[in-house]
């Protein structure tokens, strides 16, 4: 049910995938499933080191304010303005004691970016906006060109951050005012399992391992699908990291590249933290050109989870729309 998928070669230039930490698409492999029309797996693109960076971004900068987290919910302003540097020396002496306290990163499940998602209301909203990362809007650009989507914007980002004991219910992501543009999806660290489901709940959807590095991407007819991440767990070979991850970035990247060195300091803390967790970034383009968001009253457009029952819980399989 397998097969290979074809990619725009020449949307995107050798130059252009350099800078963004890529492969050239020529290198890349990319899958489709039979039955799953628009459904694009592309199995670890990035060039050596490269994923450090995203992994950097996702744990020390994205959570930074004015991007809004799940512990705004229950902390004061001032406690969540700087989540890295409160944790990381908490993380770099962790041992591997089930019963030691989380650090605040230990504690992050969910960031977003751009047009901020209202957990309670399941929308985006015109007043509730931040710039989006430009090295992730660049990132972005160029994978959904290979997958032929041209012209892409992304504006609004959500990222999970997982643990072994963490997992994320079925639902399907509609809240988009524009379903024709794709939803990209980028795995760094630990790997889960990824169920692929219909346009309804139930049946038997297939399963996916997600590992380091794996993008994939819902178009088309697979764009509203239904979908979880059950399972979180160790990759292959037992090693404390997969070993993509332990690969140290080139010393000569490109003239413009997004693409920022890690410190030896700064990796030691990321590497901590990913032995027992995964980071997924979702980037999605919510408006079409020149579209507009309806006029809404009554919303607080804080872009908040409610304090039960969030986007993904640990130990618990919360199904919920989004």
């Amino acid at each position: 049910q397998v097969f290979r998928s074809q990619l725009s070669i020449s949307s995107v230039s050798d130059q252009d995938a350099y800078r963004a930490g890529l492969q050239p698409v020529s290198q890349w492999k990319a899958y489709g499933l039979k039955g799953y029309p628009g459904f694009i797996f592309i199995p670890n693109p990035f060039l050596p080191g490269c994923q450090r960076h995203w992994v950097k971004q996702c744990l020390k900068l994205y959570p930074q304010k004015p991007n809004v987290c799940n512990l705004d919910l229950h902390m004061a302003p001032e406690e969540t303005i700087d989540l890295w540097g409160q944790s990381k020396e908490q993380l770099r002496r962790k041992g591997s004691g089930k019963k030691e306290p989380r650090s605040l990163l230990e504690k992050l499940r969910w960031v977003t970016l751009g047009y901020h998602y209202n957990w309670d209301t399941k929308k985006y909203s015109a007043n509730h906006h931040t710039p989006f990362p430009s090295d992730l809007v660049f990132l972005s650009e160029q994978v959904a060109a290979a997958c032929g989507f041209r012209g892409f914007q992304a504006q609004a980002g959500i990222l999970n951050y997982y643990h072994f004991d963490s997992s994320l219910g079925i639902h399907v992501d509609e809240s988009e005012l524009d379903h024709s543009r794709p939803l990209l999806s980028f795995s760094f660290g630990q790997s889960s399992i990824f169920l692929l489901g219909g346009l309804r709940r139930g049946g038997g959807p297939p399963a996916l391992f997600m590992h380091t590095g794996d993008i994939m991407v819902m178009s088309g007819l697979s764009r509203l699908l239904y979908h979880a991440v059950p399972r979180v767990l160790p990759g292959p070979g037992g090693a404390a990291l997969p070993a993509c991850l332990e690969q140290a970035q080139s010393s000569d990247l490109p003239a413009g590249s997004v693409i920022e060195r890690s410190s030896e300091e700064d990796w030691q803390v990321c590497a901590k933290y990913l032995q027992s967790s995964r980071i997924n970034m979702t980037v999605r383009q919510v408006l079409s050109d020149g579209q507009k968001f309806p006029e809404e009253s009554g919303t607080n457009g804080k872009g908040q989870a409610p304090t039960k029952d969030g986007h993904h819980q640990e130990k618990s399989r919360a199904k919920r729309h989004k």
